[in-house]
């Protein structure tokens, strides 16, 4: 499984399953970061030592958005790489199964955006590091019984496990109080991670999330060749507009 976090919402962003960490795997999780984000804002990635991190998050964001600037040529503006994009690798050196160093790399983008960016996302004080991650792992470990170390209920089906880590995921981020989140009195003492990043207002239920009634998606007409019927257009017009 690789998922990836906000920090300063704490909120978990998806995750991607395989059966291998292959450089396919991590490839889909950075694109999940990558329909998250703005090319207008800031954005710094932290990642453990893999080099496949760093390729991929290059990959994503090197040509992942149109220019607005119009050079006055024919056809659509070039797309360029994400201005302010900085990556950050956390690297640990292990002796028995312990570790015994940590050393942090600058991958891409200057030091004082790093720090600016760490500073704004930790609270001051902090470094690169991805404890959040592996917090946010240890949680996930804890809930589904197929994650649990030394179980007998193995996940044998990718669907299942996926349906599960997402049902994990909406969980933490829609009914889990987090209570580093706890900023001020009008939020209370703590808040769910859904609520730091604006998308709902309060805690919500078990009820809420199970109940809740998730639209289907637009419907697309068949292709076929020729001019459409009036009963045709008129279902396009209420159902694909």
């Amino acid at each position: 499984m690789a998922m990836a976090i906000m920090v300063s919402t704490r909120l978990w962003l998806g995750g991607a399953i395989s059966p291998s960490r292959d450089a396919a795997l991590i490839r889909r999780a950075v694109a999940l970061v990558r329909a998250c984000a703005s090319p207008e804002r800031a954005l710094l990635a932290a990642t453990d030592g893999l080099v496949t991190y760093a390729k991929a998050f290059r990959k994503a964001f090197g040509k992942a958005f149109r220019s607005k600037h119009h050079t006055g040529r024919v056809g659509a503006p070039r797309s360029i790489a994400w201005p302010k994009v900085v990556i950050g690798q956390v690297v640990k050196r292990y002796e028995r199964r312990r570790v015994v160093g940590i050393e942090r790399r600058l991958v891409q983008g200057s030091r004082s955006l790093l720090e600016r960016l760490v500073d704004r996302t930790q609270g001051g004080g902090g470094v690169p590091n991805t404890a959040y991650i592996e917090r946010l792992n240890a949680t996930f470990r804890a809930r589904p019984a197929v994650l649990v170390r030394r179980s007998r209920g193995l996940a044998r089906q990718h669907r299942r496990l996926h349906a599960g880590m997402y049902l994990v995921g909406t969980v933490y981020n829609f009914c889990t109080n987090h209570a580093s989140l706890g900023t001020d009195a009008a939020s209370g003492p703590s808040r769910t991670p859904a609520m730091a990043a604006g998308l709902t207002s309060h805690r919500w239920s078990m009820s809420e999330v199970l109940e809740y009634h998730v639209p289907p998606p637009r419907w697309q007409p068949p292709k076929r060749r020729g001019r459409r019927s009036k009963a045709m257009r008129q279902l396009m017009d209420r159902w694909a507009a």
